[in-house]
């Protein structure tokens, strides 16, 4: 039985609605084509399902829409009713590409931005919903976690700010610190894993890839990423490495301290596959360092794997690095906007994540539990036997 299947004998908590914030239209409409195509399925086969009003329908898309005057400010609209809706809503907060206008000048989108476009639209609902679930990929401010001086706590502050506003649950992915849950723990926050997506479109792209101990190995390119790659190395059966950056603290560049020198612990890496896994890919230039210092260690072929392609600075590093034989795969998922100068490098491989955001949503709006789909381990090892790697 499919995985959505599962779901025909229950009936929903209440009407589906999805909104997505025009930084997420393209995922929102990939979304909404899964969820009714199960759907669909579900009510010509199933009469549990057929009984529900507004259960089977062309798309669950709300339209809404956040227009800006010429000062810059915006408003949120909700274009039909959404009363008794079990709302889905989902944000890009790191997607630059859109624009306005202020006095006349182009402004390009910021997280804050968004941010503010999301309240609007909550704000738009009043409180009309039967619950309100919000789908924010990259979480805002998730870099700005905890305080290290006399610091703001954003991540908190706005944790607590959507909660306050009528927010039930927040589902976020590869948090940077998922303790800041403990900002509102009264309340729902999921911090989703893409292990088995990152894997499958592995295994997809690179047939030739061996996954065992001795040749493949997962590198954390730093002491944050320790549990992540781990996870990774335990349900393939490889051993696991590690690098510590050594950093200045006497200067702040850029907002942080300058790392001297990455150091390595872990095994011998001669002739070894490895794959570097990280939550994000900012500027870059710490995942090249740390593929330079692996091919100092006659490591054979470097897969770095971010679940946020930020890229920042642009490809041009990493265009350098592939070219010099630094970096033979570059994955990152499609949670956030890609670029298009991104997506034509032939080296870069796109990890589509809207299957599982529609499983997702699909069985919470049933009431299920998610518990099965936060722990792949079952369905990673189905597909290492289907690529014939166990």
């Amino acid at each position: 039985m499919k995985r959505h299947d599962k779901l025909a004998d229950t009936l929903p908590v209440g009407t589906l609605g999805i909104l997505a914030l025009e930084s997420s239209r393209e995922m929102g409409q990939k979304v909404n084509d899964y969820i009714v195509d199960w759907r669909r399925e579900r009510a010509a086969q199933n009469a549990t399902a057929s009984t529900f009003a507004g259960y089977n329908r062309d798309s669950y898309i709300i339209e809404s829409s956040c227009p800006r005057f010429g000062s810059g400010e915006a408003k949120g609209i909700i274009k039909e009713s959404v009363r008794g809706d079990d709302l889905y809503l989902l944000v890009d907060v790191c997607n630059h590409n859109l624009t306005y206008k202020v006095c006349g000048h182009t402004n390009h989108m910021s997280p804050d931005d968004h941010y503010q476009d999301l309240k609007r639209i909550i704000a738009a609902v009043g409180g009309k919903a039967r619950r309100i679930t919000v789908i924010m990929p990259f979480l805002y401010e998730s870099r700005q976690h905890r305080r290290s001086a006399r610091e703001s706590l954003d991540c908190a502050l706005a944790l607590q700010e959507l909660t306050q506003m009528g927010v039930e649950s927040i589902i976020t992915f590869d948090a940077h610190d998922p303790r800041v849950q403990n900002a509102i723990p009264l309340k729902s926050f999921e911090t989703v894993q893409p292990t088995y997506q990152f894997i499958k479109a592995l295994l997809k792209n690179v047939p030739d890839l061996t996954v065992d101990s001795d040749h493949l190995m997962m590198i954390s390119p730093d002491e944050g990423a320790v549990g992540r790659a781990v996870y990774y190395a335990n349900v393939l059966g490889i051993d696991i490495g590690m690098f510590y950056k050594r950093r200045d603290y006497s200067r702040i560049v850029d907002g942080r301290n300058p790392i001297i020198a990455h150091e390595f612990l872990g095994s011998d890496l001669e002739g070894k596959d490895v794959i570097i896994i990280d939550d994000m890919i900012s500027s870059g230039e710490s995942m090249i360092d740390v593929a330079t210092e692996l091919k100092r260690r006659k490591a054979g072929r470097i897969f770095v794997a971010a679940t946020f392609g930020l890229f920042t600075n642009g490809m041009d590093k990493f265009d350098e690095a592939h070219e010099k034989g630094l970096i033979h795969k570059v994955l990152t998922t499609n949670l956030v906007y890609q670029p298009e100068e991104v997506l034509q490098r032939d080296y870069y491989i796109s990890v589509d994540m809207s299957k599982y955001i529609a499983l997702l949503i699909d069985t919470l709006n049933h009431d299920q539990s998610i518990s099965e789909l936060l722990n792949p381990a079952e369905r990673i090892q189905a597909v290492l036997e289907k690529y014939g790697k166990r």
